[in-house]
């Protein structure tokens, strides 16, 4: 209850003021069995947030995120923040052994969703870098299907390095675009990088469809 009244009560009116949003694609939730491995791309602290808040209200308060252990996860005060806020669960980075996501394995038998960014980290350029195929091996083992999910804008609204969003007042709101892709269903671990190469294919439509959408607003005079 605390959490979706931070994200109601305080993110929401946060992201009204810095942020231009349009979802793209939410039709794609109208007929989709929960739960499901939702796979994004990543550029900015905020786009946790964001996706939270675009996610319609049922299947946001029944989503994970999977947060990198070695960094939001080293400190315990960092760790409960997150925790709190965006309903995180530790992962290895650099990969683990089974036990290492038996805590997630948990999580997806209760019929949660998870929220994870295959890049591993945030990306440096406007384009997904590398992606994974640890969410594909996991929906998989589920018998879930992999919802992606594209941003684009947050990394001018946030860059990495700044833990606010910028905006002076004369300024208008930065665009921001969420788009839900159809689901695809990897049908075996051994599919992972079929899986991934169709998330990837979906990226990089949505990057040239959100191209001309979230340039640079000019400055108001």
């Amino acid at each position: 209850m605390l959490r979706a009244a931070i994200l109601r009560g305080f993110f929401g009116p946060v992201l009204t003021y810095y942020l231009r949003r349009r979802r793209v694609g939410t039709e794609q939730f109208a007929n989709l069995p929960a739960p499901v491995v939702f796979v994004a791309n990543h550029s900015s602290h905020i786009d946790t947030p964001i996706i939270l808040k675009s996610l319609p209200r049922r299947w946001r308060h029944r989503t994970t995120v999977a947060a990198a252990a070695d960094y939001f996860y080293r400190d315990r005060r960092k760790a409960l923040l997150v925790s709190l806020l965006f309903n995180t669960v530790p992962v290895q980075r650099d990969g683990g052994g089974v036990s290492d996501l038996a805590h997630v394995d948990r999580l997806l038998d209760d019929r949660w969703s998870l929220l994870v960014y295959p890049e591993g980290t945030r990306a440096r350029g406007e384009e997904a870098g590398r992606l994974r195929t640890g969410a594909a091996v996991l929906a998989a083992q589920h018998g879930l299907c992999i919802v992606p999910i594209h941003l684009s804008g947050t990394r001018s609204a946030m860059p990495p390095g700044q833990i606010w969003p910028r905006r002076k007042l004369w300024q208008r709101r930065h665009p921001v675009r969420i788009a839900f892709g159809a689901p695809i269903r990897p049908v075996s671990p051994t599919d992972r990088h079929e899986a991934i190469e169709s998330v990837q294919t979906f990226f990089a439509a949505q990057d040239r469809a959100a191209a001309p959408a979230t340039s640079p607003a000019p400055s108001r005079s």
